[in-house]
């Protein structure tokens, strides 16, 4: 099943690049290896992760907003305007929330390579990845 969210569609005639963007990048990321670390503006979610023996998800925020309008994630999907705003953990998404709504195998890669999202710095906190309030406050 398909889930189709208003806004969400690309321009005509640039699907066809946006899917090589994203296979290029995905590959990239394969064959990296390293750490991936974060760039700026991306949110590093670390709630659960460092608990759990994993390094903290990275999401790419300007990749995806490249693509879909800000209410696909933050009406349709719920995603919370604020840097671990939700409480985001693994059950949910392989149960359909948050970034299992694309992420589902479907719209987009599912949940099976861990290291695909779980690619951040260990002990990294939650954060706008060079958020610069947050460097004043330090």
């Amino acid at each position: 099943m398909r889930r189709e969210f208003l806004g969400s569609k690309p321009a005509p005639g640039r699907s066809l690049g946006l899917l090589r963007m994203a296979f290029l990048l995905g590959m990239a990321c394969l064959l990296w290896g390293g750490d991936v670390l974060a760039e700026y503006g991306d949110i590093v979610i670390n709630n659960y992760s460092d608990k759990a023996g994993m390094r903290p998800a990275i999401f790419p925020h300007w990749f995806h907003r490249i693509r879909f309008r800000c209410k696909v994630c933050h009406a349709d999907l719920g995603f919370k305007f604020k840097a671990g705003g939700n409480e985001i953990n693994m059950l949910k998404i392989i149960d359909g929330q948050f970034c299992g709504g694309c992420h589902n195998g479907e719209v987009a890669w599912s949940v099976e390579n861990c290291d695909i999202c779980h690619s951040g710095k260990p002990n990294t906190p939650t954060q706008v990845h060079g958020n610069t309030i947050q460097k004043l406050v330090k």
